[in-house]
């Protein structure tokens, strides 16, 4: 399947997603397992629906692997940032990233509060609707923004932080620039489809991203935890590292 094509069905899902959504008028009931929410059930039955038959593999938050093994496989959130959904804080998001034997290749990322779509493929930038994006050239971490997940022992150095509550939005702010940097803190870790989508967006605006405890960033194990870093120069990323490590230590 062409770039082209790809990244057409990555965008009918949470075309899908949304129109799923409407259709439910309370967002607060609970899903089949803890922390999960009716909302997570609609919203992966719709990316399904657009997905199968298509010839791709599928890893899903909400339903897990389907179809293992093929050449390409979509790694989707249906809605990252679910508590913020059911308590209407406009912060979350519908994510997917097709990979293939190199990594990621495609990803949309659709903000489902206001509307605000990325996307990106390979080799081929990132972009927000029509405009492309670039990363802030912040390079060390007395003048950075930082996004967080979790919540570090201690100061990390940062100019200010934000801890808004879906991964996949904050790694596209870092590739806009609206963040500097973004990262797992504690001992909070994501799964593949929290980040992926996002890391490509980072990635190909010009950031750069890492796995704090050395693990490799691509995996397609539904039971897969990551520590993600990511942020827009090398500079950065860095100090970021040696910050978040130095405050685990001191956890401990």
């Amino acid at each position: 399947m062409r770039d082209d094509q790809l990244l057409r069905l990555c965008h009918e899902v949470p075309d899908a997603v949304a129109a799923s959504l409407a259709e439910i008028p309370d967002w607060r009931g609970g899903g089949d397992r803890p922390g999960q929410y009716g909302i997570d059930l609609v919203a992966d039955r719709a990316a399904l629906s657009v997905l199968e038959g298509t010839g791709l593999g599928v890893l899903s938050e909400e339903s897990g692997a389907r179809n293992a093994g093929t050449e390409l496989v979509a790694v989707v959130d249906p809605v990252d940032g679910s508590t913020n959904a059911s308590r209407g804080v406009p912060w979350f998001a519908c994510s997917i990233c097709v990979v293939d034997a190199a990594g990621p290749r495609v990803a949309v990322v659709a903000n489902l509060a206001t509307g605000a779509r990325y996307h990106a493929v390979r080799g081929q930038g990132a972009w927000r609707g029509e405009a492309r994006l670039h990363t802030s050239d912040t390079r060390a971490m007395q003048h950075a923004i930082v996004g967080l997940s979790g919540y570090p022992a201690r100061h990390l150095g940062w100019a200010q932080y934000r801890a808004f509550g879906a991964a996949s939005l904050e790694l596209c702010a870092v590739a806009e620039g609206s963040l500097d940097a973004f990262s797992s803190v504690g001992w909070a870790h994501l799964g593949p489809w929290d980040y992926l989508g996002g890391m490509l967006l980072c990635t190909e605006a010009g950031g750069c991203a890492t796995e704090l405890d050395g693990n490799d960033l691509l995996s397609l194990d539904h039971g897969a935890r990551r520590a993600v870093a990511a942020a827009a120069t090398m500079e950065l990323l860095g100090d970021l590292e040696r910050a978040v490590k130095a405050a685990r230590a001191h956890r401990t």
